[in-house]
């Protein structure tokens, strides 16, 4: 999930086989000659995706899986987006549009807990809300959600971190989301990052209340110095500034965890401008093809493979389903939300871990 500029990823493609055939197999029908539109006028199905920000090219990959979809088979689709991470007033004003408009469903990414009340009057006039990418809080703010599990996620690349230490002392840097607003993606990856480290965590929904020493458990085990977490917005420019500020209060940093690949690379920028871009281990979620290609060359240690292309896939053909049989999606067992899944990427393989490769990565970013 989250924005270096649309010119450095050009990851903008449909998931492969295995996702429309389950698509095909949800009965999806959707279809505008534009991919867009405000009219429900002629039958048609009305569905408006609402994506955090079109600066990330993560956002900009459910658009277009979302426009093929539409464009393919009936369904009138509306798009709207928020000028940055973050802007939870655009996105209430869009669903405030699509009641007026009489839509049928919603797709939305919801920036944080301020677009609940926007979304609950949506149900209430009867439209179905799907949640794309983030988990609402709580989770049944929406009528389901289709997105990663971002927990997991982190702890795959913490546990892949720690092995890699081979028992060296960790010096931790965070780069989070957001540090004035509180959404489940931002401490559900750090705080899975920081669990597949070995980390005894504090809230586990929250960000920031571990102990900033300790001993770490995963791998071979060793001490670790948490230097401070600092908000990116999932933004590039904003990575390289929170990895500078951590550099700042503690030069001796040898791992770093970016909450996405945008502020990732903005953070290696850094590490680069001080020279300790070799001597650092990065790690981060995304799995964009850019992303892909930074692991091949060694920016990043590994990134944990998400699919935001199956998300609106998935989420589109619910809903037309839902119009269609008034049958309603189900969420993955266990769990609050329908997870789409995710792989580790990474060149060095650690035993009882699964993981792709680089080469492979890139045949499944984002579902090209």
């Amino acid at each position: 999930m989250l924005n270096r500029s649309t010119s450095h990823f050009t990851a903008k493609r449909l998931l492969a086989a295995a996702s429309v055939a389950t698509i095909a197999a949800l009965g999806l029908a959707a279809c505008s000659p534009s991919g867009s539109g405000s009219s429900n006028s002629g039958g048609k199905v009305g569905i408006s995706l609402i994506v955090k920000t079109t600066t990330n090219p993560y956002f900009v990959s459910m658009e277009d899986a979302a426009k093929a979809a539409a464009a393919k088979e009936g369904v009138t689709l509306t798009l709207a987006a928020g000028k940055k991470d973050g802007d939870a007033t655009t996105q209430i004003q869009a669903i405030e549009d699509s009641i007026s408009r009489g839509d049928k469903g919603i797709l939305i990414t919801p920036t944080d807990q301020t677009v609940n009340a926007a979304i609950g009057k949506a149900r209430k006039a009867g439209i179905f809300v799907i949640a794309l990418d983030t988990v609402p809080t709580p989770a049944n703010a929406v009528d389901i959600t289709f997105a990663t599990d971002n927990r997991a996620a982190g702890v795959a690349i913490g546990k892949w971190a720690a092995t890699q230490l081979a028992g060296k002392p960790a010096v931790i840097g965070l780069v989070d989301l957001f540090s004035n607003q509180v959404a489940t993606v931002d401490y559900d990856r750090d705080q899975g990052f920081l669990s597949g480290m070995g980390i005894p965590l504090g809230d586990p929904n929250k960000n920031g209340d571990e102990a900033a020493t300790g001993k770490y458990t995963g791998g071979m085990g060793g001490n670790y110095t948490i230097a401070g977490s600092q908000a990116s917005n999932g933004d590039q420019a904003d990575g390289r500034t929170a990895m500078e500020t951590l550099l700042s209060k503690n030069p001796n940093i040898n791992l770093v965890y970016a909450i996405n690949e945008p502020a990732a690379y903005g953070a290696y920028q850094a590490l680069q401008a001080a020279g300790k871009e070799k001597s650092t281990l990065l790690v981060t979620i995304d799995g964009g093809c850019t992303g892909v290609k930074e692991v091949s060359q060694g920016i990043f240690g590994a990134t944990s493979q998400q699919y935001p292309s199956k998300m609106a896939q998935l989420g589109m053909a619910a809903i037309v389903k839902l119009v269609k049989t008034g049958q309603k999606p189900q969420v993955s067992n266990g769990l609050e939300f329908f997870n789409t899944g995710s792989q580790l990427v990474t060149e060095k393989a650690v035993s009882g871990l699964p993981s792709i490769t680089s080469s492979e990565g890139a045949k499944l970013c984002w579902g090209k």
